[in-house]
């Protein structure tokens, strides 16, 4: 189908949507089962208790270093700290893909943005050793329009760069893309890139965190929302 283009004050600016990116941990995956696990075997290699999956879910989303942090506590030495972050990640590398799926609904999100004509992708602070054998292993590597990991360019969210790199790959503009995300810096990110941003409010937000003051452009509860914001709110751009 001809793209048509459909534009708000300025024709640089479209009021259409070609592309639907993502964040990678609690937004597209639920990768919780599996970080948790590599944490815990790294307790259990220093003689501590494990932890609950209940106890580490909400900071899956933070990286190596929060549940590093979390596991052992903020008193650690920088040496120390470093020591368990990279022990961490090679126990979650080697264990990468044991309980990790999609979040419920994503799968049948995806095939229906595919059905549509409708690019998606993957914009991650994740490093690529752990993102792209993940995404191949689950088979969503080459469905992807664009996969950008923390480490594909020197700049990571909250910086925009590496938003406008994915709608570059994805053939679109920035302003014709959706970022979904359950962190603040996503929807940081994608507001400083013009897209318009999506919550992920099933992902790994803490109690102690406002999503609400974000800034995001709507909230989704579950990733079939997603498809519901879309046509309620966009024009679609097919490719």
């Amino acid at each position: 189908m001809k793209k048509a283009y459909l534009y708000k004050t300025s024709p640089s600016i479209s009021s259409g949507i070609a592309a639907v990116l993502f964040d990678l941990d609690g937004t597209l995956l639920d990768t919780a089962p599996d970080m948790t696990h590599a944490l815990n075997l790294l307790l259990e290699e220093e003689g501590l208790k494990p932890l609950a999956y209940e106890q580490c879910r909400d900071h899956v989303s933070h990286g190596s270093i929060a549940m590093v942090k979390l596991g052992f506590g903020d008193a650690q030495s920088p040496a120390d700290l470093e020591r368990r972050r990279q022990r961490f990640l090679h126990l979650y590398e080697k264990n990468l893909c044991v309980d990790t799926k999609c979040f419920d609904g994503m799968d049948e999100t995806l095939n229906s943005l595919e059905e549509k004509g409708i690019h998606w992708g993957v914009v991650t602070n994740k490093p690529a050793f752990l993102t792209d054998p993940l995404l191949q292993q689950l088979g969503l590597y080459e469905r992807a329009c664009s996969v950008i990991s923390g480490d594909t360019i020197a700049q990571r969210k909250p910086d925009p760069a590496p938003m406008y790199l994915a709608a570059q790959q994805c053939a679109c503009l920035a302003t014709e893309c959706v970022y979904v995300g359950d962190a603040e810096r996503d929807i940081e990110a994608g507001n400083r890139a013009n897209m318009r941003t999506l919550l992920a409010s099933y992902g790994y937000i803490d109690k102690t965190q406002t999503p609400q003051e974000w800034g995001a452009d709507g909230i989704v509860e579950h990733p079939a929302e997603i498809l519901d914001w879309l046509d309620d709110s966009c024009e679609l751009i097919y490719a």
